[in-house]
C-alpha cells in the first residue's frame, strides 16, 4: 500500500513537472500545454510498456545492466520475433524512437526535429490499433509535433521535456488496476476541463456517480463477453467504472463523442486500463445527427449496458430540423424537443438522448443516464412521454435521486435514472438528496457522498430495499396511478402522530379551545368597528 501511495505521488509529480517546463515556454494553462502534456505522458506510458513487456519475453534484456546497448545487439528479424510476441495492448516502438536513445540525441542540431520524427514514427506505426475515428473515417493518430507548441526555444524545450521524462519510470506500476489509474487519470485532466473560459461537463463525471451507476448495472458477476456503450462519452470516466465492475477481459467498449478533446482523453483512459482492443471502437462524431454504430443491415447497433452522462443544454439548432424524418421517427418516438429563439441555454439536448439510448439497448439491455431531477416529475411534454414509455414497456429499474451539487460546476439538481429491459417487477425509487457532506472546491461548493453512503445506495437498490424516507418499492400500476412520476417522496408515506388522552383532558382542551375562538370573535368586532369609522373620516383634499 505504501508503495502504490509513493509511486502515485512520483506520478503526479512527473505531471507539474512537465507543467511546470510548458510555463516556463509561455505555455502555461493553454491548449498546447495541454497537448503537450497528454501527449508526452502517453508516450512515456507507452515507451515504458514496451520495454517492460520486452524484458518479460526476453530473459537477457530483463538481466541486462544496460538494457539499450543488449537490444542492440538483437537483428532487425529477431526483434521483429519478439515484437510479434507482445500483445496488442503494447505499442511497438523502433529503437531510434525510443526515450533512453532521445535522451543520448538531446545535444544533437535540430533536436526538436528529432524528437518529434520519433512521436510521429510511433504515431503512424500504430496506427492501425491506436488510432480514434472520425465519423468521416479519418484516423486521428496519437502524437502530433511537440516542438512547433513553441515559438521559440525549440530545441532547448524539446530537451527539457525529454529531461523530465528521463528521470521516472513507469515499469513498477504495471501491476496496478483501475483505481490506481482513475486517480492519475483524474489528476492529469484536471486543469484541462475548460476551452475559451467555458466548462466541459462531458469531461468528467463525479467518481461517486460513476461507481453508484456501475454497482447499479452489474449484479451478475457472471458476464462474459459484455457490449458497453456510451453516446456521449467525454474522457470515458462512466465507461471505465463500468468496464472495471464486469472485468476488463470480459467486456468491449463502445463510444461516440462530438468533441476531438475528449475522444483523446477518452484513447488515454483505455490505454492506462487495459482497454486497448476498444479503441478501434472510439468515435468522434455527433451521435444525434449521425450515429456511427451500426449493424451490417444499417440499423442501429444494440448494446448490453450503456452509460451516459448526457449534455443538458449543447445548442443543436443548426441540425434539429434535419431529425424530424421518416427514418427517425422511431429513434425519436417521443418527440424531438423545440429550440428556443432567445434561450439557447435551456436546450433539452438531453431528452433526445434518452430516447437514443432506449433505442439502442439490446433484448436484454440495461442502462444509467444522468439526468435533471425536474424529468422525473415533468407532468407534459417530452419527458412525461418517456417515462410513459418506460412504465408501458416494463423497461424501468429505478431511480435514484441524487444531492445537490454533486456536481461541483452545475447548480442543476440531478437523478439517475436506471433502464431494465428485462424488469417486469417492482421499480425502486431512492431518495438520496439527504446524504453526503459540503464541501467547497474553488469557488464552487460540492457534495461529497462517503464510501459507506455510496455503498448504502447500491445496496439498496439491488436488494429492492425498503427503507423509512429514503426508498420504495412500486409496481409499474402504482407509478401509473402517480401520473407516472418517478420521484421518490411521492410514495413515501404521510405520517400523523397520534397522542393517546383520556375524556377529561379532552374536555379541557375544547373548553380552552372554545374560550380562544370567543376571544378571536371579540377581537374581530372590535377590528371591524374600527375600519368603519376609519373609512368614514377619509376626505378627498
Amino acid at each position: 500500500m505504501t508503495e502504490t501511495i509513493q509511486f502515485e505521488t512520483q506520478t503526479k509529480a512527473l505531471i507539474d513537472d512537465l507543467k511546470s517546463v510548458c510555463a516556463n515556454y509561455g505555455l502555461g494553462n493553454s491548449a498546447k500545454e495541454f497537448t503537450v502534456i497528454s501527449q508526452l505522458f502517453l508516450y512515456k506510458f507507452l515507451n515504458d510498456k514496451y520495454v517492460y513487456e520486452l524484458k518479460q519475453l526476453e530473459p537477457t534484456l530483463k538481466e541486462a545492466s544496460n538494457f539499450e546497448e543488449a537490444l542492440e545487439n538483437y537483428s532487425s528479424d529477431d526483434l521483429e520475433l519478439l515484437n510479434m510476441q507482445l500483445n496488442e495492448s503494447t505499442a511497438i516502438i523502433d529503437a531510434d524512437a525510443l526515450l533512453s536513445t532521445l535522451f543520448k540525441k538531446q545535444n544533437e542540431d535540430k533536436f526538436s526535429e528529432i524528437f518529434d520524427e520519433a512521436l510521429l514514427k510511433i504515431a503512424a506505426q500504430n496506427s492501425d490499433i491506436f488510432s480514434v475515428l472520425t465519423q468521416g473515417g479519418e484516423k486521428i493518430v496519437m502524437f502530433e509535433s511537440v516542438g512547433n507548441k513553441v515559438s521559440e526555444g525549440k530545441d532547448n524545450f524539446c530537451k527539457a521535456l525529454v529531461n523530465k521524462l528521463v528521470s521516472f519510470s513507469f515499469e513498477h506500476i504495471f501491476n496496478q488496476k483501475f483505481d490506481f489509474f482513475a486517480t492519475i487519470f483524474e489528476y492529469l485532466i484536471q486543469d484541462y476541463n475548460s476551452n475559451a473560459g467555458g466548462k466541459y461537463a462531458e469531461y468528467f463525471t463525479p467518481h461517486a456517480v460513476a461507481k453508484i451507476m456501475a454497482a447499479c448495472l452489474v449484479t451478475d458477476t457472471n458476464v462474459t463477453n459484455a457490449t458497453c456503450y456510451d453516446p456521449s462519452a467525454g474522457s470515458g470516466t462512466l465507461l471505465m467504472n463500468l468496464a472495471h465492475a464486469i472485468g476488463e477481459d470480459k467486456c468491449t467498449i463502445y463510444s461516440q463523442d462530438i468533441s476531438e478533446k475528449s475522444s483523446g482523453l477518452l484513447r488515454l483512459n483505455l490505454i492506462l486500463n487495459n482497454l486497448v482492443h476498444s479503441i478501434q471502437n472510439i468515435i468522434q462524431g455527433n451521435t444525434i445527427s449521425n450515429p456511427y454504430h451500426r449493424k451490417e443491415d444499417g440499423s442501429l447497433e444494440t448494446f448490453d449496458y450503456i452509460v451516459s452522462n448526457p449534455p443538458f443544454k449543447l445548442d443543436f439548432s443548426d441540425y434539429s430540423a434535419s431529425l424530424d424524418t421518416k427514418a427517425n421517427k422511431e429513434r425519436f418516438f417521443a418527440g424531438i424537443p423545440k429550440v428556443p429563439a432567445k434561450k439557447k441555454e435551456s436546450m433539452a439536448i438531453y431528452l433526445l438522448f434518452i430516447q437514443h439510448i432506449m433505442h439502442s439497448l439490446s433484448a436484454k439491455g440495461k442502462a444509467a443516464i444522468v439526468v435533471p431531477t425536474g424529468f422525473i416529475t415533468a407532468q407534459s411534454g417530452i419527458d412525461k412521454k418517456i417515462r410513459q414509455k418506460l412504465v408501458e414497456s416494463k423497461m424501468l429499474a429505478g431511480v435514484v435521486s441524487m444531492p445537490s451539487n454533486i456536481f461541483a460546476t452545475t447548480g442543476t439538481n440531478v437523478s439517475i435514472l436506471f433502464l431494465d429491459k428485462t424488469n417486469t417487477k417492482d421499480v425502486v425509487l431512492i431518495d438520496a438528496s439527504n446524504l453526503g457532506t459540503k464541501v467547497k472546491e474553488g469557488k464552487n461548493q460540492k457534495t461529497v457522498l462517503s464510501l459507506e453512503e455510496e455503498e448504502r445506495i447500491s445496496t439498496v437498490f439491488n436488494a429492492k430495499k425498503v427503507e423509512e424516507d429514503f426508498s420504495v418499492v412500486v409496481s409499474y400500476d402504482d407509478i401509473k396511478a402517480k401520473n407516472y412520476s418517478l420521484s421518490a417522496g411521492q410514495y413515501f408515506e404521510v405520517k400523523i402522530e397520534y397522542i393517546d388522552i383520556s375524556a377529561d383532558e379532552f374536555a379541557t382542551k375544547m373548553i380552552s379551545f372554545e374560550s380562544n375562538l370567543e376571544n378571536l370573535f371579540i377581537e374581530s368586532k372590535i377590528l371591524e368597528k374600527e375600519i368603519q369609522t376609519n373609512l368614514k373620516s377619509l376626505k378627498y383634499e
